[in-house]
């Protein structure tokens, strides 16, 4: 590409820009640094912010935020729904819901509607149903999550074995304790409890109680006896 084909196409871009603002109502915070494909269909009210890149077929419903530095690519975002600097490829996201930031929805994933997906959570082929929420530092691949759903931090669905991904099952108002690993495919019945640091490997029944870690032991003196610390070789 030579100089003069780049500043005509910046020239295109941008005058492509002005017209979704002054024509169909979208807010730039930086009009300049938006990078939107013709083909993208963005509704009035939403707001673009700073470096922010949509690609392909992707569609932003009223009132939508799509915060700095996001990508889109053939993405769905519903009314008034926020996503901050995050990536969100060939997936939907329904209404009134948060992402991010620094989420990553990858390809076939569907979001709901008041859910909330946050910082450093990874989604991938999967559904997650209305209300549900994952705050962060999760990866959800090839899973089902049902309505009002709460996934504690570092939850992990365990979908590939080396050879084979399988898909797991959460059904509505179940709760996910911290650091808990559902080893797939399994199925975690409506309102039951996974307590924190559980590996799942059977299917839990509905308003059943799930613990699947070694008993805490406490050994006083331990380190001392073998003098293991600096301070005890002193």
């Amino acid at each position: 590409m030579t100089i003069d084909e780049y500043r005509n196409n910046e020239n295109k871009r941008l005058a492509a820009n002005k017209r979704r603002m002054e024509e169909d109502g979208v807010i730039f915070v930086d009009i300049y640094s938006a990078y939107i494909d013709e083909e993208a269909v963005i509704e009035k009210g939403v707001t673009i912010a700073q470096n922010v890149t949509i690609k392909g077929k992707s569609v932003i419903k009223a009132g939508a935020y799509i915060g700095q530095s996001s990508v889109l690519h053939d993405a769905e975002v519903g009314r008034d729904t926020t996503v901050e600097a995050s990536y969100v490829y060939e997936s939907q996201i329904g209404e009134r819901t948060s992402i991010g930031p620094f989420a990553y929805i990858r390809p076939g994933s569907v979001i709901g509607d008041e859910c909330k997906v946050g910082d450093f959570v990874e989604v991938k082929n999967s559904t997650i149903g209305n209300g549900s929420k994952s705050a962060h530092l999760t990866y959800i691949g090839d899973a089902d999550i049902g309505e009002n759903v709460n996934l504690g931090c570092g939850v992990v669905f365990v979908n590939y074995d080396g050879t084979h991904k399988y898909r797991s099952k959460i059904a509505d108002d179940a709760f996910i304790g911290c650091n808990s690993n559902l080893v797939s495919p399994v199925e975690v019945g409506e309102g039951a409890y996974v307590a924190a640091a559980t590996t799942v490997t059977e299917n839990i029944p509905g308003d059943a109680l799930s613990i699947g870690r070694s008993r805490m032991t406490i050994k006083e003196n331990w380190v001392r006896n073998r003098k293991i610390l600096k301070k005890d070789n002193k």
